[in-house]
C-alpha cells in the first residue's frame, strides 16, 4: 500500500462498470446504454470521466458488455481503456469486478450511471470506504450501519431513517486482495451468477471491512428509471430522445409527458422483451419485437 507522509493512500486508479443492461431505465436502455444519455448537457459517463480526472486519477478502466461497441470512442477521447466482460448476461456485476481483478488495488469502483453534483473524487484517500447517503422513513435500499470500530458492521436490504450504499467505493489494496480471493472460492458456484459484489461483500463483512461516507442529499444522483431522470432534468419530460417513446406518443396521440411508470418485461433469457407503461388512466403493453401496443387491465 502507497501511503503518503500524511497516513493517506495513494489512489492507483478507478474502474467505471457499464455492462449492464439497465433494464429498469426501459425503453430507453434498449435503444443504448444509459450511462451514454446526456444528462443536463453531459454524457453521464464523460462527466465522470472528467471528474475522475480532474480528481488526478489517470489510470480509468471501463467495463463493457451490453452494446459495448457503443463505448468504443471513449479511449480515443478520454484516454481510457476497455475491459469487456462477456457475461453480463449470465451474472450480475461480480462479473464485471472479475473481469478487472487483477486491476484492482487502490481503486475508485464506479457505477457508470451515478451524476456527482459535486465532484467526490480524491487524488489521496484515508481509508477504504462506501459512499452512503440517508433516508428518512422506509427505504428499500441496502442499508449499512457502522460497528464500535468505525466499520461498517451490518448491511441489511430494506430499512427506516438509515444511510444506505449509493455511488461509489473505495477499496485499499488489502480490501482488494481479500475481496478477489473470496470470489475466486466462490465464482464457479451456480449460485454466484446471480449475486451483486455488494452481496458478496455483505456476507463476508468481518473480512473485508470498509467504512461508511456520508453525503449531504443532492450530491449523488441515481437514474433507475425514466421517471427519476424526469425528475432531475425536467428537459426528458417533453422529450424522451426515445424513438419508441416518440412513437407510442404519436400513436396514442398523448404527449410524451404522459408516457409514465415504465415497468420492463424480460423473457426466459433475461432479456428486456417489452415493457408495460401508463399513458393518462390506461396501461398499455409494448413489444421490441414487434412494436406493438397492447391495452393491460388495470389491476
Amino acid at each position: 500500500m502507497t501511503i503518503d507522509k500524511n497516513n493517506k493512500i495513494q489512489v492507483d486508479n478507478a474502474v467505471i462498470m457499464a455492462a449492464g443492461t439497465s433494464s429498469r431505465f426501459a425503453p430507453l436502455s434498449f435503444e443504448k446504454p444509459k450511462s451514454l444519455y446526456e444528462v443536463k448537457g453531459e454524457i453521464l459517463i464523460e462527466r465522470q470521466i472528467r471528474q475522475l480526472k480532474q480528481a488526478g486519477i489517470n489510470d480509468v478502466t471501463v467495463v463493457v458488455g451490453y452494446r459495448k461497441e457503443q463505448f468504443s470512442y471513449l479511449p480515443d477521447k478520454f484516454g481510457v481503456d476497455l475491459v469487456e466482460n462477456p457475461d453480463y448476461l449470465k451474472r450480475n456485476n461480480n462479473g464485471s469486478v472479475w473481469a478487472v481483478r487483477e486491476r484492482l488495488g487502490n481503486t475508485y469502483i464506479c457505477s457508470s450511471d451515478n451524476y456527482f453534483t459535486e465532484n467526490p473524487f480524491e487524488r489521496e484517500v484515508s481509508e477504504p470506504y462506501y459512499a452512503a447517503c440517508y433516508a428518512e422513513g422506509e427505504t428499500g435500499e441496502w442499508c449499512i450501519r457502522e460497528g464500535p470500530d468505525g466499520y461498517i458492521d451490518s448491511v441489511t436490504i430494506g430499512g427506516r431513517d438509515s444511510w444506505y450504499m449509493m455511488g461509489h467505493v473505495f477499496w485499499d489494496r488489502e480490501f482488494s486482495r481479500r475481496f478477489v480471493r473470496i470470489l475466486e472460492s466462490i465464482y464457479d458456484l451456480p449460485e454466484t451468477a446471480p449475486l451483486l459484489w455488494e452481496a458478496v461483500y455483505m456476507n463476508n463483512l468481518d473480512s473485508l471491512k470498509l467504512k461508511m461516507r456520508r453525503y449531504m442529499p443532492g450530491i449523488i444522483e441515481e437514474f433507475d428509471t425514466l421517471d427519476d431522470l424526469r425528475k432531475f432534468d425536467s428537459s426528458y419530460k417533453d422529450d424522451a430522445r426515445s424513438p419508441i417513446i416518440g412513437s407510442i406518443s404519436a400513436r396514442l396521440g398523448c404527449p410524451q409527458s404522459m408516457i409514465s411508470d415504465i415497468v420492463p418485461v424480460k423473457d426466459g433469457s433475461n432479456e428486456a422483451s417489452g415493457f408495460v407503461f401508463s399513458a393518462g388512466q390506461r396501461r398499455f403493453m409494448y413489444s421490441y419485437s414487434t412494436g406493438s401496443l397492447t391495452p393491460v387491465d388495470n389491476e
